[in-house]
């Protein structure tokens, strides 16, 4: 079978592409991490163009896109390093759509799918907190965890602005007093997130490859480009390797998800390990060819090292992944199965 992207599905990631030139560029997300920028432009046009509601079902106002849209639609976010506002608004959405009540959908996606009232996703913590991200300025917050999923209203949530490893994005840690449960099919949906976010992370490592191939053709020494040395060229393939791997791990991730659910979970914790491994990898070996300009805080490699490191271990992390790979095949947990 030969797998490639519609003329539909190209248009998606041009579109996403074109709007993040356009809207969130470098100085953009400069301004955004001095506070100069709330990201709320960014929100507007992704608002106006219908993408706010590309995860939602038409009935509610939204596209119904496929998880293969969806994905593209994260890639071309996370290439821009943009806030977490359309994930967590996509999250919050898929989880409601596949696990909330009639009356919890009638509620929450029609404010969810026009952008107009907002969701975002935060992560259950043993203390009863959880952890939130762009949290500020949603209507709705949808908890994740152990299996479960609830959805607070911002009334009743108490937030404290925490720092965190990825300064793109704002951390805040909630404290909510009241929250609906949603009884659905919380791991299914959860699964579908774990395809978006490891197409974030490609996006991710995508940029970071972009900038470190850019550096090697132009920078010189010795008279030369740095490319041109073995030591440099074959760190750049490497990372070429590890980008396309993690695409392709994520795209037949997507496919399965739209046509071949029961073997979803698998196919997602193959996406999170190859994007999660792959981006820090990336990120890790683009910095060492920038050399001591990647160290830097006015180059973006740092930024996107951070935002690799994190998006990794939203949800679920490596290791959690590698277990359910291992004990979906049978073989029990990771160390049992290396033992034997």
């Amino acid at each position: 079978m030969r797998f490639d992207l519609t003329d539909d599905q190209r248009a998606v990631r041009d579109a996403i592409d074109e709007l993040c030139r356009a809207r969130w560029d470098p100085a953009t997300m400069r301004r955004h991490l001095r506070g100069e920028d709330d990201g709320s432009g960014l929100w507007r046009e992704l608002a106006s163009a219908g993408w706010t509601g590309a995860a939602i079902a038409e009935q509610y106002g939204g596209q119904g896109l496929g998880t293969v849209e969806l994905s593209l639609v994260n890639e071309g976010l996370g290439r821009a390093l943009a806030p977490s506002s359309f994930f967590g608004n996509m999250a919050a959405g898929l989880l409601v759509e596949m696990a909330g009540s009639q009356e919890q959908k009638q509620q929450w996606l029609p404010g969810f799918a026009a952008g107009e009232s907002r969701g975002a996703i935060g992560m259950l913590k043993p203390d009863g907190t959880a952890l939130a991200f762009d949290a500020e300025g949603a209507a709705a917050v949808v908890l994740v965890g152990d299996g479960r999923a609830m959805i607070a209203s911002s009334a009743d949530c108490r937030s404290e602005a925490i720092d965190g490893v990825d300064l793109t994005r704002r951390l805040s840690r909630l404290r909510v007093s009241e929250s609906d449960e949603l009884g659905g099919d919380v791991a299914a949906a959860v699964d579908r997130l774990e395809v978006a976010l490891s197409a974030e992370l490609v996006g991710v490592a995508n940029r970071a490859m972009d900038l470190a191939v850019d550096h090697a053709c132009t920078r010189q020494q010795f008279g030369r480009p740095i490319g041109a040395y073995q030591a440099v060229s074959h760190r750049c393939a490497d990372m070429l390797i590890d980008v396309e791997s993690a695409r392709s791990a994520v795209l037949g991730a997507a496919w399965t998800a739209d046509h071949d659910a029961e073997t979803l979970p698998f196919a997602a914790s193959v996406a999170k390990v190859a994007a999660a491994q792959g981006a820090w990898r990336v990120t890790a070996a683009s910095l060492q060819v920038h050399g001591g300009i990647g160290f830097t805080w006015e180059h973006d490699c740092h930024l996107l090292l951070r935002r690799a490191a994190a998006s990794s271990r939203l949800l679920g992390s490596v290791d959690f992944h590698l277990d359910r790979l291992s004990r979906l095949r049978g073989l029990g947990p990771v160390g049992e199965a290396v033992s034997a």
